[in-house]
């Protein structure tokens, strides 16, 4: 008898086997209080999509799963940062900015950084792949299965989950660990475009595949934020 859809996403789950667990843009700046864009940070915390992503985190130290974090940021006079779409011209005149070394690109609450995690910034583009160090550590960890979670679910995500899966990695998205707007089009992008490309799975389904506990528990193996 062949595997059931369960035993697959174990084995590729396994915290032997190449897995890594990647957060994008989850950061004050985007989904924290003082968010420049409040919208998509209510979205992100209403919805759970924040608190799943802690819970992974949480689980994934615990069971030595390898953590990166994707931080999108730009230096504050703006030099190398893309101007060619409306979304980088928006960005630019946001009250809040994502400059380098300011309380906007440190990694949000509730999740915790460990020493042990990776954070990745980038200075450019939409995607927390392309053009940055992100594939080349992947690979030097000898990753084979990328979970992918974080905002948002317009953007950075399928950007992710897209350039994830042209470079050879299987992709795994935890539906409830991501989020976008309106609330309504997060369940749409899932169901019309990342559920061709990537395993839709929940927070849940990965912590039982690292039997770590399904209560809202957030400690252990966690030291900081960054």
């Amino acid at each position: 008898m062949g595997q059931s859809s369960a035993e697959r996403l174990g084995e590729r789950l396994r915290p032997d086997g190449g897995v890594v667990l990647l957060t994008v843009e989850c950061q004050e700046g985007v989904v924290g209080p003082d968010s420049a864009l409040p919208e998509l940070a209510t979205a992100a915390r209403r919805s759970g999509a924040l608190r799943n992503v802690a819970r992974l985190v949480a689980a994934a130290h615990r069971a030595d799963v390898q953590v990166m974090h994707a931080v999108a940021e730009r230096r504050p006079d703006g030099r190398g940062a893309n101007s060619n779409a409306r979304l980088f011209r928006a960005a630019g005149r946001l009250p809040v900015q994502q400059h380098s070394g300011s309380r906007a690109v440190r990694v949000a609450a509730p999740i915790e950084v460990a020493d042990e995690d990776l954070v990745v910034r980038r200075l450019h583009g939409l995607s927390p792949l392309a053009g940055t160090d992100v594939d080349a550590l992947l690979r030097n960890l000898g990753c084979r299965t990328l979970i992918v979670t974080g905002v948002s679910a317009n953007v950075a995500v399928p950007n992710a989950v897209f350039d994830a899966v042209n470079r050879g990695y299987t992709v795994v998205v935890p539906g409830d660990a991501i989020a976008g707007v309106p609330a309504d089009y997060t369940p749409a992008m899932i169901r019309h475009t990342l559920a061709l490309v990537a395993t839709i799975t929940t927070t849940d389904e990965v912590l039982g595949c690292w039997k770590a506990p399904r209560g809202p528990g957030l400690t252990g193996g966690a030291v900081s934020r960054g």
